[in-house]
């Protein structure tokens, strides 16, 4: 194949699969508001189909399997929507009954620290923290209210509440049946020429995916329940709640952590002072948590070779949350870490290519005909690479 056929090649792969790419992005957009149950319900089957495999491997039929699951599934959702869901609604309406009281009591609290002994911390008039503290809370208030509205407009404008908890588990059941199926037949789709440079980068993507969701959505339960617990045993108002939220917001990094810590801390100063020992108490209920997330959990759950930077993992949250609502939130995580793989994969070739030499390299043996590069025709162009070390190929 000469270079100017592969070029070509090369030209129509791109633009094919840009359209494709294209395409896909659009559909996306136009139905988003009606896509939450089946991108919830493929997330399900997804997350579950190792749970499924494992029931296979003891004997059990795929149907047997899949029918298990979601008996299971249902009967823990049950569970919670009756035991903890209507506490943590309870928590909830107590906070913002309370939330303007807790507030006065806040700017009490520091107008006497502005007058005691940390007063040089305070060096403010009442009138200007007053209007500090009232405008953060308006802030907060607005983003609270544009959240709330934009998740009603994605997920219930069209699907109202009731039909997300019947058209998902369906859906999720015939996903989870027909996992290895479709899996197997969009693997038929694939070029045979590039067969396993894709089931390679599909591996890693999985690899990313699967680490990362399960992996943090494992250390989200386990966190929330510790935040909760701990913070609910010293005996903190609406500990079940923060921690449950904190818990669950802390695939976000740094935010979850940070927005558990001021909540917790905020209600133990209207609540503890001036017994400042149950107020350090509940910092060192997220400080420890912390550290058990950072040393154990992290590293155990989650592990480094996920490759989603905070930094990206963030830009791409807030991205496809404002493309596509609710819908995009559960898409960011697979779609981030596939567009990584991708990108290293990208840069992979651009390394290895005559684009990064500077010139065109030739096979050594006329007859072999390279359709894709990787280590061997790197090895191969290692005899014409001028900065070869002595001893080696190209020397």
């Amino acid at each position: 194949m000469d270079t100017a056929h592969r070029s070509r090649l090369l030209r129509r792969q791109v633009l094919f699969w840009s359209l494709a790419a294209l395409v896909l992005v659009t559909l996306l957009f136009v139905f988003s508001s009606i896509l939450l149950p089946f991108v919830l319900a493929m997330c399900l089957a997804y997350f579950l189909d190792p749970v499924a495999d494992a029931f296979e491997r003891l004997g059990l039929s795929r149907l047997m399997a899949t029918l298990l699951i979601l008996v299971l599934f249902v009967v823990l959702l049950v569970a919670f929507v009756l035991v903890v869901a209507p506490v943590i609604a309870s928590q909830f309406n107590s906070f913002a009954q309370n939330l303007p009281k807790y507030l006065q009591q806040i700017q009490a609290l520091a107008e006497q620290l502005r007058q005691g002994r940390f007063g040089w911390l305070l060096a403010t008039d009442q009138q200007r923290l007053q209007e500090d503290i009232s405008g953060m809370v308006g802030q907060v208030s607005s983003v609270a209210t544009s959240l709330l509205s934009s998740l009603w407009r994605s997920s219930l404008a069209l699907v109202n509440f009731l039909s997300l908890f019947v058209v998902t588990p369906v859906v999720a059941f015939y996903l989870l049946l027909d996992w290895d199926r479709m899996i197997a037949k969009v693997d038929s789709w694939v070029p045979r020429q590039h067969l396993l440079t894709v089931r390679r980068l599909a591996r890693e993507i999985d690899g990313s995916v699967a680490g990362f969701v399960r992996g943090q959505g494992s250390l989200c339960l386990i966190l929330g329940s510790y935040y909760a617990i701990g913070l609910s045993l010293i005996g903190l108002n609406f500990g079940l709640l923060i921690g449950m939220f904190a818990g669950i917001i802390s695939f976000i990094p740094y935010v979850g952590s940070l927005t558990g810590l001021l909540l917790a801390t905020g209600v133990a100063l209207v609540q503890f002072s001036p017994d400042w020992i149950w107020v350090a108490a509940t910092l060192a209920v997220f400080f420890s948590g912390q550290f058990i997330e950072g040393n154990i959990l992290q590293p155990k759950l989650v592990g480094a070779s996920v490759g989603l930077h905070p930094v990206w993992l963030m830009f791409a949250l807030f991205a496809f949350g404002a493309l596509f609502g609710f819908v995009g939130l559960l898409i960011a995580v697979p779609a981030a870490a596939a567009i990584g793989v991708l990108v290293r994969f990208a840069i992979q070739q651009y390394l290895e290519s005559e684009m990064f030499f500077g010139r065109v390299a030739e096979p050594l043996d006329p007859g072999v005909q390279t359709v894709e590069k990787g280590p061997m025709r790197t090895m191969l162009e290692a005899e014409f690479d001028p900065r070869a070390e002595p001893g080696r190929p190209g020397a």
